[in-house]
């Protein structure tokens, strides 16, 4: 009895060890399955991330438009997170705002409804009205502010699957679960991506938030580099057009001094960029009289170009016929100042010239004062007569001040007349170029003619700079009397 008793109990433990051993053999191949499993998904993830990444180069080879590489972005994300929708917010140029740039179809909406379209979606089977859709797609969303706007301020991506992390109103139009996060790169915000379950569907995983991490990380930087391209187009263009508008620019500077019996004109001008604010022109008075003028806008580039073309059709279309420079100012004055700005100016000096006698009258509109080389006494005089740069006064003022100022040019006497780019020219050490050594250049060089004297002073203020570059237009004018 005793015999059996013992075989009876190794049998008992035998079958009990079989069991747990069934149980153990089981629970391993159900973890195998299960590993095999999340190996499957992870290899799926992986797929898929790196489609989503094999995309985004794809588009920027093919250089596609900002509204594509936007939906690769948002239907990357969605396919690889498995989500009902999403949306992608990029910020303005000022940064303080989020601009819808691209939202999947059937998006629950991340911003408030108003009263009227609440009512839509629960009477909406399937999925948003086209009044919602439309309305979503049109709302700004103010940095910092609101369920979207407060992710600009988060330093990472988060989930929000807890009661109370999504407001109530925004569950009530369809967000279940979301997860969420701003577009950083380089410390620059670019925008919020946003991805949404409704409501009754599974949350997002726990390991879903690495993969979104880097979702969010391989947008920012493919938005910042669209960004960057964008710029570098739009900067080409532009660079394209402004010259192109300085090669038109130069036609309206005249390309040869008119031919003055007893006399010899040159000209000169040196931009300090593509558009210059400088201008120079001769005008025809009449048969007996020719019109030499020089003009600085206030201000460089694109805005000086317009208002000096501007200065051209007016001085053009007051000087025919009028021998008293003043007046030709006047006119020019009254015509420009209603279309000037406050800070723009234009400062002038016109002279109208007897052909045949030598006499001359000088009218100043705020211009540097012309010097004059007399080769009698070989001196230098200053004609300054008063006068109020052009667009500062509608008349009253300047038409008190701009008067004719009379002087005679004898033979070999040189005439110049510049701008404030060549007094204001400076060397290494910030020491400007100034009237005094204009003068002393001017009784050097002036025996020589007018076009060699330009030359030679063009010459010399470029070795005075030296290795510092232009900051102003310069323009010359050289009337000598043979």
């Amino acid at each position: 009895m005793v015999i059996q008793s013992i075989e009876l109990d190794v049998i008992v433990a035998l079958l009990a060890a079989m069991v747990v051993l069934g149980f153990i053999i089981f629970g391993s191949r159900r973890k195998v399955c299960e590993l095999k499993r999340t190996t499957a998904e992870i290899h799926q993830e992986e797929r898929s991330v790196f489609d989503f990444l094999h995309g985004l180069g794809a588009a920027f080879s093919e250089g596609v438009p900002a509204g594509e590489l936007h939906r690769l972005l948002m239907e990357g994300a969605q396919h690889i997170l498995k989500a009902d929708g999403g949306a992608l917010y990029l910020t303005d140029r000022s940064g303080k705002q989020l601009l819808p740039a691209f939202i999947s179809k059937g998006c629950p909406p991340f911003v408030s409804l108003p009263a009227h379209l609440c009512g839509e979606v629960a009477a909406q089977e399937g999925g948003y009205s086209q009044a919602i859709e439309s309305f979503v797609r049109l709302q700004s969303v103010r940095v910092g502010t609101g369920f979207l706007g407060e992710a600009c301020t988060w330093r990472e991506p988060r989930f929000l699957r807890r009661r109370g992390d999504i407001p109530k109103d925004l569950v009530d139009q369809g967000l279940g679960f979301v997860v969420m996060g701003p577009l950083i790169y380089r410390h620059k915000l670019l925008g919020v991506l946003a991805l949404a379950r409704k409501p009754g569907s599974d949350p997002f995983s726990d390991t879903k938030i690495e993969l979104f991490k880097a979702i969010v990380e391989q947008a920012a930087f493919a938005l910042f580099n669209q960004a960057i391209h964008l710029a570098a187009g739009e900067k080409h263009a532009l660079d394209h057009d402004i010259q192109i508008a300085g090669e038109i620019q130069k036609i309206l500077l005249p390309s040869n001094a008119p031919h003055v019996e007893g006399f010899e004109i040159s000209g000169l001008n040196l931009p300090a960029r593509t558009l210059s604010g400088d201008y120079f022109d001769y005008l025809a008075v009449d048969e007996e009289h020719v019109g030499i003028v020089i003009a600085d806008v206030s201000g460089k580039g694109v805005s000086a170009a317009l208002i000096m073309a501007m200065c051209r059709s007016a001085l053009r279309s007051q000087a025919p016929g009028k021998l008293s420079p003043a007046e030709v100012l006047r006119g020019v004055n009254r015509q420009l100042y209603p279309d000037m700005k406050e800070d723009m100016f234009i400062s002038m000096a016109y002279i109208v010239l007897n052909r045949r006698s030598g006499n001359a009258l000088l009218a100043r509109a705020g211009h540097d004062a012309p010097l004059l080389f007399r080769r009698e006494s070989t001196t230098i005089e200053i004609l300054n007569p008063k006068g109020m740069a052009v667009g500062i006064d509608s008349g009253g003022v300047f038409d008190r001040f701009c008067n004719d100022f009379p002087f005679r040019l004898e033979t070999d006497d040189l005439l110049l007349l510049y701008t404030d780019g060549l007094t204001e020219a400076r060397d290494a050490s910030g020491t400007e170029f100034g009237v005094q050594r204009l003068s002393d250049e001017l009784q050097t060089n002036a025996v020589e003619g007018a076009a060699a004297m330009l030359h030679r002073l063009s010459q010399s203020v470029i070795a005075f700079a030296g290795n510092e570059s232009q900051h102003d237009d310069i323009t010359l004018i050289a009337l000598r009397r043979l």
